[in-house]
């Protein structure tokens, strides 16, 4: 189902010259920055990437620098963001632009694809906005945008719809400000074609070329099949101390939080008796118990219910790495343990 005539462009870009937003990473039309900022930006707010987005272009200025830095640094760099694969990805990407482009950034869509981590939306907000490359970026804003002006009915996240709706943008993209163009539709949705309530339709430049406006169905687009529940895990979380030095072990690389810094935990919800036996097997002995916390993270797939212990403990530790009180700092912990990490720190007297 095509986009309704006239073209969407015209009044698109007319209202995103007097309302885009002021974004850090706009502007100077470096491709490092916009492909730095899209990475962040999947799955996580605008306002939370600000901040991370400063901190990582302040230590990761360009390609050669982020190909060279340490994981540990990386890591610290991306805690909190989540989806810590991102991460890796853009280090894996910005090694081939060093060895394979000779630290040259790849200008062209169909180039781009074959860096590590970049997709079609990637690699199309990239070409079209640093290099002017008329190729759409179709991110969620953008299938929202397209399901509500042609009152499409199908599942947007079926490939073969998805692969209809960017036919749709390339039949209207204009050839001379492909990237502004891209930028206005990820405005619109981000601001007025808004997801999960009532859009802004009376402020909406393409109000009267929508479709599902007119038949009053706006507010039911975009159609997703529903996901399936998320899975529960239980977890008994071990705060451990020993001389003012916390107990912390590495998870393995690959999968959920791969290589990140974490308290030891274990399967199930153990209760006071039960809870001894890990440590145990850890080569500890508890000196004294102390309160015990709750606390959930919701991931994507799964939802981590967690029960944490204070303990103070004597031993070797065997497989954890005791960080000193002030080195914690330095440590990648995730911000799924970000409850215990706050009662460590004011346990300690560290200051966030």
């Amino acid at each position: 189902m095509p986009l309704p005539p006239p073209p969407i462009a015209p009044p698109l870009l007319a209202w995103y010259d007097t309302h885009k937003r002021t974004l850090p990473w706009r502007g100077a039309q470096d491709p490092y920055k916009i492909w730095v900022s899209e990475i962040m930006l999947q799955q996580t707010r605008v306002a939370a990437v600000i901040p991370y987005y400063h901190r990582w272009m302040e230590a990761l200025p360009d390609v050669a620098a982020l190909s060279a830095v340490e994981e540990d640094q990386l890591m610290k760099l991306w805690e909190g963001l989540g989806y810590y694969r991102r991460a890796r990805n853009l280090q894996k990407a910005a090694k081939v632009i060093m060895d394979d482009f000779g630290g040259l950034f790849p200008r062209t869509y169909e180039t781009l694809l074959t860096l590590p981590g970049v997709g079609d939306y990637t690699a199309g907000a990239v070409a079209s906005i640093a290099f002017h490359e008329p190729v759409p970026a179709v991110d969620g804003n953008v299938l929202r945008i397209a399901a509500r002006l042609s009152a499409l009915r199908d599942d947007v996240m079926d490939p073969a719809v998805r692969k209809r709706v960017r036919a749709m943008v390339c039949a209207v993209l204009p050839p001379e400000r492909p990237g502004a163009f891209n930028q206005a539709l990820m405005d619109l949705g981000a601001t007025v074609c808004l997801p999960h309530g009532a859009p802004l339709c009376v402020q909406c430049p393409l109000s009267d070329l929508c479709a599902a406006r007119a038949d009053g169905t706006a507010e039911e687009l975009p159609v997703r099949k529903k996901k399936p529940p998320r899975r529960v895990e239980e977890l008994t979380v071990y705060l451990l101390l020993s001389q003012n030095r916390v107990a912390l072990r590495r998870r393995e690389a690959g999968g959920l939080l791969g290589g990140l810094w974490e308290f030891p935990h274990v399967p199930g919800t153990l209760d006071e008796a039960e809870a001894g036996a890990p440590l145990a097997a850890w080569g500890l002995r508890p000196i004294d118990w102390q309160r015990r916390m709750t606390a959930k993270h919701i991931f994507t797939h799964v939802e981590w219910r967690m029960t944490g212990y204070f303990v103070e403990v004597q031993g070797t530790g065997e497989g954890l790495t005791f960080a000193e009180k002030g080195e914690l700092a330095r440590y990648a912990i995730p911000s799924a343990f970000g409850k215990f990490l706050g009662e460590i720190e004011a346990k300690l007297g560290i200051r966030s």
